[in-house]
């Protein structure tokens, strides 16, 4: 095996018990598996089981468990870079259920894209809950639940894999992603792609993903029914430090302009609260200027 391509994965995780549990079952029962499983935990405290199985586990050096203090996804995405043993780090969330092949399809593709062509981030296929059982074959269109690789613009958060140096060259996760992190992985992805570099789909790098709903981004809420700007703020803030300010200023109306709103007109002053409190909030983050990966950091891990 060429050590040029062997995969860290890498899990950041809030607040998630048994399935978090699952989800690293599944992982260590992979025919070809990781060389190292990352979890980078940013709850606060577990259920005395979990906590109990993830520390038999590190003991055990089947996982890496780091203990963050505070949680966001960026900020744990960057931990997984800096930490990770080594140059491919695969991201997962912490809700899947991976196919057989997921780490073996990410190390192929890697290889593949690395004769094609320098730099590539490869993103994974993803089934979501409502997608179980369709046949995708006749799609022609992209999807992420799709069956025909394609070369892309964006990536899901949960099920990519990237090299941790290409990554860090260009600083990592902004930071200033913060609460729901809406649109990081399309702000790292327009600088991804700004440098040089290109996006594969790879449909045959497959995970189920539970959508658990407990925990995650889960614990901030539904973003139509909340007058919070936690899911707002990434929307805007992408939007300014990708230049899109005409997305800037019609986000507010297209927020209110749903089938919720419309059903329920009472919700649209409060949406659009939180849709002027996210500006305001953007607006700050913008000013003070991107938070990129501290490469100084090094953590002793739990």
């Amino acid at each position: 095996m060429q050590t040029g391509h062997q995969i860290t994965v890498a899990i950041p995780t809030y607040r998630r018990e048994h399935v978090l549990l699952e989800s690293l079952d599944y992982l260590l029962a992979l025919d070809v598996s990781p060389e190292e499983i990352l979890v980078l935990d940013q709850t606060e405290t577990h259920e005395a089981a979990t906590e109990q199985r993830l520390r038999e586990l590190h003991d055990a050096g089947r996982i890496r468990w780091l203990r963050l203090a505070m949680p966001s996804i960026p900020q744990a995405m960057n931990r997984g870079l800096l930490e990770a043993k080594h140059d491919i780090v695969l991201f997962v969330d912490d809700d899947i259920r991976p196919e057989p092949e997921l780490i073996a399809a990410h190390r192929a593709a890697h290889r593949a894209a690395h004769r094609a062509h320098e730099g590539v981030l490869v993103a994974g296929r993803v089934i979501q809950p409502w997608e179980e059982g369709r046949d995708f074959s006749g799609e022609t269109r992209f999807r992420f639940a799709g069956l025909k690789p394609f070369w892309i613009d964006e990536f899901m958060g949960g099920n990519f894999s990237v090299s941790r140096r290409a990554a860090l060259s260009l600083g990592g996760f902004d930071e200033n992603f913060v609460r729901v992190a809406y649109r990081f992985e399309a702000e790292f992805a327009h600088r991804w792609r700004a440098s040089g570099r290109r996006i594969w789909f790879e449909p045959a790098a497959c995970l189920h993903h539970l959508k658990d709903g407990d925990g995650g981004t889960r614990t901030y809420g539904e973003h139509l029914t909340t007058w919070r700007p936690d899911h707002a703020v990434g929307a805007y803030y992408y939007c300014l430090r990708t230049g899109s300010a005409g997305e800037f200023l019609k986000r507010p109306f297209r927020a209110v302009a749903t089938r919720h709103h419309l059903r329920r007109p009472w919700w649209i002053p409060l949406t659009l609260i939180a849709e002027l409190r996210g500006m305001v909030w953007a607006l700050a983050l913008y000013v003070r200027g991107p938070s990129h990966a501290d490469q100084t950091v090094r953590s002793k891990h739990a």
